[in-house]
């Protein structure tokens, strides 16, 4: 089924505050091979100017990924998640993610077209604290395969 071009422009409601931890920024640069004292040790992150330790770039996912699904569950969007493949991701940083954030995902179809048979859709997740400081911007795109 061809991807409905309307669709493009859509928002969701924003999401649940998601509260950045130390713990969580700890675990998540252990994950991928950072050991950047940026993200583990309060004093670092202090002195290289910031006002505590700060997440990896792609921590993003952490709280994008869960707010980007809401486009999958979106009946009138109609993509079969079994044939989706990640085609593309990509993060702007207004800042750095940094424990004790608030952040709050909100997401928006940017684009929708077919090629081959199989469907592109691109949705955009900005991230901003609480507040409406804009954080980061992540914007996947998936393909859902044809038959």
């Amino acid at each position: 089924m061809a991807l409905d071009r309307d669709l493009v422009g859509r928002s969701y409601p924003p999401s649940a505050v998601y509260e950045v931890g130390r713990a969580k920024i700890a675990e998540f640069a252990t994950a991928i091979g950072d050991h950047s004292p940026l993200h583990r040790d309060p004093e670092a992150a202090r002195a290289a100017g910031h006002p505590d330790v700060i997440a990896p770039p792609t921590f993003a996912i952490a709280v994008s990924l869960e707010a980007a699904m809401i486009v999958l569950d979106d009946p009138d969007v109609g993509i079969d998640y079994s044939r989706v493949v990640h085609g593309e991701q990509r993060f702007a940083h207004h800042r750095p993610i940094r424990a004790g954030d608030r952040l709050v995902a909100t997401t928006t179809i940017e684009a929708a077209r077919s090629v081959a048979g199989n469907d592109l859709l691109t949705a955009r997740v900005d991230l901003a604290t609480e507040d409406g400081e804009a954080v980061c911007t992540a914007t996947s795109m998936l393909v859902a395969r044809g038959a």
